[in-house]
């Protein structure tokens, strides 16, 4: 009997030890980081998958115009960026043309346009929103975006301004009534700016993250046929794991609620920030909405940003891809033309079925 006792506080101690170290590790920013391990073996050309596959010219539109991709099967089309003041030269005044021609020459080769629609940048000297909004009416409209050493980098709409989100959303509707069900998709930039309440004082994180769930639902009221998507990578105000705020886990939430498919810029397979935020919300969430995710300038080479040219690289193409098929689990993959990485390593991990 007393070896029973002995047998069972033994077991009762392993399971509540295995349940505080499940709890502990599941708070370790670390916990995803040997995950591309298992990827190491890929290779090109890419397994064949359910994945749609797009190029992402941002605004180089101009670029798509006999591009190699045009003759590649796998690839679905070109996901391509259009600034607001773009679309809605006046107050009301909407032009499509742009967005009607690039739709019309992809069309013509049989491949299909992404739209990414643009109310941030990341320079000082362009702001992207139409002059109107840049007025006291819409309380100047914009915000400048800090990075963390509080140096302007950009602008960005003001999301969360009543007014700003209206005219928001009449031009998603006035866009939604031309290209709904023509085109592949439309998707939001990035949920991460560099704002705060001490740059702006109208700017609180809860307020922003519910004006973000308000566009969110104009985008899809606006395009009910055409897949819709907004990139969640960061909020501001919380930091994943340890300073869960649920600003972030809201807005994946809230997308699988309403249909509005969740992405995110930047696959880095071994950064923690990208690991503990965008990757671990695809992986540990069940959704039937559609995920995407897009290879940006510098992933080729395993960062961010990087337009310099790596000439000694390992083609990691293959591992990104098997990453985020299985581990995230996406639908949508949208792989930045940059050279040489694009037509060196891209193209030939795609051309072949």
């Amino acid at each position: 009997m007393r070896n029973k006792k002995i047998l069972a506080v033994i077991l009762v101690g392993l399971f509540l030890t295995t349940r505080i170290f499940a709890q502990v590790e599941k708070k370790s920013g670390n916990r995803y980081i040997d995950a591309y391990k298992q990827y190491l073996d890929a290779t090109c050309p890419l397994e064949k998958d359910s994945i749609k596959h797009f190029v992402y010219f941002s605004r180089d539109r101009e670029l798509i115009h006999n591009h190699p991709f045009l003759k590649i099967p796998r690839i679905a089309g070109a996901q391509i960026m259009y600034a607001w003041n773009q679309l809605e030269t006046e107050k009301g005044v909407y032009d499509f043309s742009v967005i009607q021609e690039d739709y019309d020459y992809l069309l013509s080769f049989g491949k299909k346009l992404f739209i990414q629609l643009q109310d941030a940048t990341f320079s000082r000297k362009y702001v992207g929103i139409p002059a109107y909004l840049l007025t006291d009416e819409y309380d100047g409209g914009a915000a400048k975006q800090f990075n963390d050493e509080g140096i302007q980098e950009g602008w960005v709409a003001k999301r969360w301004n009543a007014k700003v989100q209206n005219r928001w959303s009449l031009l998603l509707q006035a866009m939604g009534k031309e290209f709904d069900g023509k085109i592949e998709g439309i998707n939001f930039q990035e949920s991460a700016i560099g704002v705060s309440g001490k740059t702006d004082s109208t700017f609180t994180p809860e307020h922003y993250m519910e004006s973000l769930k308000i566009n969110m639902l104009a985008l899809k009221k606006a395009f009910p046929k055409s897949t819709t998507m907004q990139y969640a990578n960061f909020m501001p105000g919380e930091w994943l794991p340890n300073n869960d705020k649920a600003y972030l886990r809201s807005i994946y939430q809230y997308g699988q609620e309403i249909g509005v498919g969740l992405g995110g810029p930047d696959l880095m397979y071994k950064r923690k920030g990208q690991l503990n935020h965008t990757i671990a919300m695809m992986h540990e969430g069940r959704f039937t909405v559609p995920l995407g995710i897009a290879i940006q300038d510098g992933n080729y080479v395993g960062e961010t940003g990087n337009n310099k040219m790596v000439v000694d690289r390992e083609n990691i193409v293959p591992i990104l891809h098997a990453f985020a098929k299985d581990f995230m689990k996406v639908n949508y993959m949208f792989w930045v033309y940059q050279e040489p990485y694009f037509s060196e390593d891209v193209i030939p991990c795609l051309s072949n079925e």
